[in-house]
């Protein structure tokens, strides 16, 4: 099994920056990905940013240029630094771990921390 921690939301100004980071436990055999996705209220899940196991990253529309995801070494860990926060980024933001084993995608996902912007 695998569990994901998040930490790093909180309150934060229109025009902030805030470092989400994700720290996984358990096993990670057969690791294909990691990455954010959010959920604001009233609104379907939706992807933040990713990189995979061969170093592809996958950003929103909405985040690219602002939002720059990293990993470390080990795949223990996954950050997103976010830049220029506005209010439309207010969401629940979820760390997400993906495996892939015979043609099968198996996601993992951690409780969410909430981010709000807001002056």
């Amino acid at each position: 099994q695998v569990q994901l921690v998040e930490s790093g939301g909180g309150l934060v100004q229109p025009g902030g920056s805030l470092t989400l980071s994700c720290a996984a436990s358990g096993s990670i055999l057969n690791i294909y990905s990691m990455g954010w996705y959010r959920q604001a209220p009233g609104k379907q899940r939706e992807l933040v940013a990713t990189i995979t196991t061969g170093g592809t990253t996958d950003y929103a529309d909405s985040v690219k240029g602002r939002f720059t995801i990293s990993r470390d070494s080990a795949w223990r860990t996954v950050s997103v630094r976010m830049n220029g926060l506005t209010p439309e980024d207010t969401a629940v933001y979820y760390c997400n771990l993906a495996k892939r084993a015979y043609g099968t995608v198996y996601n993992y996902w951690g409780q969410g921390t909430q981010v709000t912007v807001s002056s």
